[in-house]
């Protein structure tokens, strides 16, 4: 799949410019942390990456696809994901049984990844009635089992507690550590630090800075992003 390359990407809604004119190559390995300020155009960067959005100009260009297999080998998970009115595992078979899966071979991966997210003893437990830490675990098992290339992360700790938030980046770096290229869009210094292991810091839209993340925390290249890190450390 990868490098993903963003070419003068550019995205607007009606006349109210959300992404302007971003350039960028994203290659395999690294944890790319999206970064900026709430109402930066984070999120609205990541859906275009993943084909949610279509650019209103500029191009998304997966170098390592071929025609048609793009959506295939890529999942994203959302700030607050949508459950099925089905059990935990059957969440998780459902993506596999559309990707093609026998029933059993369903079922048996579904199985190891609520295992690997600690939520293998609610795995016949309607899944709207979790709470939101383990609705957040699922929604990564439901897409880890899909064996994505890539995994596209909007503020997947948003809203949840100390606790909840440490089992999901546990996960997030065992996903990572599978193989799979994370892609994470925050606000948060400290998750950056623990996640990341590059930085797009994005504000108003713009793409300011694309570097290493301790060169970014030490070494600002911007004054948005020098005083984006001294407003946000505590």
């Amino acid at each position: 799949m990868l490098p993903l390359e963003l070419d003068q990407l550019t995205f607007s809604a009606g006349k109210a410019a959300i992404i302007r004119g971003i350039s960028a190559r994203i290659e395999a390995g690294p944890r790319t942390v999206i970064l900026g300020p709430n109402g930066a155009g984070k999120s609205v960067l990541m859906r275009l990456c993943h084909g949610l959005l279509t650019p209103t100009s500029g191009r998304v260009v997966w170098h390592g696809s071929k025609n048609g297999d793009v959506r295939r080998h890529q999942a994203m998970v959302f700030q607050r994901p949508v459950m099925l009115r089905r059990s935990a595992l059957a969440n998780v078979m459902y993506g596999l049984k559309l990707a093609g899966k026998s029933r059993s071979q369903s079922e048996l991966r579904a199985m190891d990844v609520l295992e690997v997210v600690g939520l293998a003893q609610h795995a016949a437990r309607p899944a709207r009635v979790l709470s939101g830490g383990e609705q957040q675990r699922l929604a990564l098992a439901r897409a880890w089992a899909l064996g994505p290339d890539v995994l596209f992360l909007d503020e997947p700790t948003a809203n949840l507690d100390p606790a909840s938030t440490q089992d999901i980046e546990s996960i997030i770096n065992a996903i990572h550590a599978s193989g799979t290229k994370i892609i994470m869009t925050t606000h948060n210094l400290g998750q950056a630090r623990r996640l990341g292991d590059e930085i797009l810091f994005i504000s108003n839209g713009r793409l300011v800075e694309h570097t290493p993340i301790d060169r970014f925390f030490k070494q600002p290249a911007s004054a948005e992003a020098a005083t984006f890190i001294k407003d946000e450390m505590p």
